[in-house]
């Protein structure tokens, strides 16, 4: 590893960046340096504009995309090398302020309905009731789930900050099924790596969702992201406080990223997912009845000793 890209790992860990901010500006500064077949610290500002501009005509890249480019091109040239004046007066580009795809109610129904694979119903299912961006379902642990306050701790979240979600009713008897039958340890969904366990890829989470997406006939321009705004959408629908909405989904102001910002437990269950709003029933496997409406939730706080040998404190509710 050369000297420069070490002192800007170092400067990004320093400022506190999450290891995926990280891992990103790096690579953008690599392909400014690859671009130009020179070490970034002999680039001058023309070829800096040069290269933004690139990326834009050639690369037809978002101006969401676009922006972290220059940020971290910015980063480098005033933080690594001191020279601000190699991109200053450099301008962002405007956003994409288009309004984002929702699902209707109905259309996650038959989504959820259409998604077979327990493993794959289980993590979509996640991903709505709880509002979750799909990088932060696929790598959740055991440990995260608390079944006594019916939350979800959501870590390292986007910006490297931590929240609580939602933990829907509906939702849990489904993750009891699906851990009955797959018994995770350490990442609540796993994939097998040679003989290690490793979180599940959010590749085979985006293509879970568009068989499902294709099943049900929906031709709008969704992802899984969108299951996320579609929580959202329904959340104010059903007239929960926009507040409490943006801390469940971790937006937090730039202004308030340093306190650590949580919804107090009773406010947390005077919430109700959007999926429990549903008169139908969207789990294709019949569950064990009774488990909440009977107070059978244990409250063991980690549901990673559900299913302990010999432990009676399982998230099966035996």
């Amino acid at each position: 590893m050369s000297p420069l890209r070490e002192k800007m790992i170092r400067e990004l860990r320093l400022k506190m960046m999450s290891e995926k901010t990280v891992k990103s500006y790096v690579s953008y500064v690599n392909y400014l340096a690859k671009y130009y077949k020179k070490s970034p610290d002999k680039i001058n500002r023309e070829e800096v504009k040069n290269y933004l501009y690139h990326l834009k005509v050639n690369k037809n890249l978002s101006a969401n995309t676009l922006n972290v480019a220059h940020s971290a091109i910015r980063f480098f040239y005033i933080h690594v090398i001191n020279a601000e004046w190699v991109v200053k007066d450099i301008a962002k580009y405007k956003r994409d302020k288009s309004k984002p795809v929702v699902l209707s109610k109905s259309e996650v129904e038959a989504i959820l309905n259409l998604t077979w694979n327990l493993k794959h119903k289980t993590i979509l299912t996640l991903v709505y009731s709880a509002g979750l961006r799909v990088s932060e379902a696929a790598k959740l642990k055991v440990s995260n789930i608390d079944t006594e306050r019916m939350q979800i701790f959501v870590k390292d979240g986007k910006g490297g900050t931590d929240r609580y979600a939602l933990l829907s009713p509906t939702t849990l008897k489904l993750l009891r099924e699906y851990i009955e039958e797959y018994k995770p340890v350490d990442y609540l969904f796993y994939a097998r790596d040679k003989n290690k366990m490793k979180s599940f890829s959010v590749r085979a989470i985006q293509r879970a969702f568009r068989d499902a997406l294709f099943k049900a006939g929906i031709t709008k321009n969704a992802s899984v992201h969108t299951l996320r705004h579609s929580f959202a959408t329904h959340l104010l629908e059903a007239g929960v406080n926009m507040h409490h909405i943006q801390l469940l989904l971790g937006h937090f102001s730039p202004q308030a990223t340093y306190i650590y910002l949580h919804v107090r437990r009773l406010d947390l269950m005077n919430i109700k997912s959007p999926l429990d709003t549903y008169d139908y029933n969207i789990l294709t496997n019949q569950l064990q009845s009774g488990d909440l409406a009977n107070g059978n939730i244990r409250t063991t706080r980690d549901i990673g000793q559900a299913y302990d040998t010999g432990s009676s404190r399982s998230i099966s509710g035996e």
